[in-house]
């Protein structure tokens, strides 16, 4: 990834998206390429044409807060992709541009602690991810849950490399693949602007982008989004359909890893299907393997 050409690719897309009319300009008539000309953006955002020709090319070293912020206010940008531009920016300065290393293993190795804190929550699945989307705990219901990706072909278990690699992800969510898709793809989009330098993310990336034509396309749309609070929708293998709401909280002792919670409201039938989710996963957990029971050793 060369955060440069992201810088370049954001940038340009953010503009073809935003007209005239939108911003209190003239239109014209008809224009050859859709959104604003680098001039109309310049002057929205109070700079000089010239210096915005040179942002957009993907050179953002030294630039200013309050540039950025002009920037944002021009392009009409919402929160998460103003927090994005912010990112882009800080990954292109000098001084604390890190080299390509990949990161140690045991960096994604979840502490004791925070595996005890999973175990110790009832009545709901947790899991814990890393910005890459790859799951690296879970308590009982959460591992039941997730199942699918845990037990996928496709490992390491992983959000993205499940929705785009594994057909069951169309199962697993029928009536919302789509929406499942671009919300991950986003979010990937969030963390290699963060973290543009990330061995582990290129790879995944790459991985992604040669296997997949459908990740192709929403890589190369720039999307970004926060996704710290919602619902989430899916059909079971085991339980059926759960309507489920989910929230997000960041490890703060933990670079990059948070952990997600998911329930369902009291006293709806998806309360009781994860409840039976949940009853199966103890089962499953009490159960021995064939090889630790008394006759095996007989």
């Amino acid at each position: 990834m060369d955060p440069k050409d992201d810088i370049r690719e954001f940038l340009t897309s953010r503009r073809a998206r935003v007209t005239p009319e939108q911003v209190g300009l003239p239109g014209y008539g008809p224009r050859r390429v859709p959104g604003l000309r680098r001039e109309e953006v310049a002057v929205l955002a109070g700079v000089s044409v010239p210096y915005y020709t040179k942002l957009e090319r993907g050179d953002l070293s030294g630039v200013s807060a309050g540039v950025l912020e002009a920037l944002a206010r021009a392009l009409h940008l919402d929160d998460a992709e103003r927090a994005h531009l912010h990112d882009l920016a800080r990954a292109v300065q000098p001084a604390v541009r890190p080299r390509a290393r990949r990161r140690p293993a045991k960096r994604d190795v979840v502490r004791p602690g925070v595996q005890r804190l999973l175990d110790a929550i009832t009545g709901a699945a947790a899991v814990v991810q890393n910005g890459r989307g790859d799951l690296l705990a879970a308590n009982l219901l959460g591992r039941a849950l997730y199942g699918p990706i845990f037990d996928s072909p496709e490992q390491p278990p992983n959000h993205a490399r499940f929705i785009f690699l594994d057909p069951r992800s169309h199962e697993l969510y029928p009536d919302w693949w789509e929406e499942a898709a671009d919300i991950t793809v986003a979010l990937l989009r969030v963390t290699a602007g963060r973290n543009p330098y990330d061995r582990e993310l290129s790879d995944l990336i790459g991985q992604l982008s040669t296997r997949s034509a459908e990740f192709r396309v929403r890589w190369a749309s720039h999307d970004v989004r926060t996704h710290r609070a919602g619902a989430k929708r899916l059909r079971h293998p085991l339980v059926g359909e759960l309507d489920l709401t989910f929230e997000v909280l960041d490890l703060t002792a933990d670079d990059d890893l948070s952990v997600l919670a998911y329930s369902a409201e009291p006293g709806s039938a998806s309360a009781a299907a994860l409840d039976l989710l949940g009853s199966w996963a103890a089962t499953e957990a009490r159960t021995p393997l064939a090889s630790e029971r008394p006759d095996a050793r007989a």
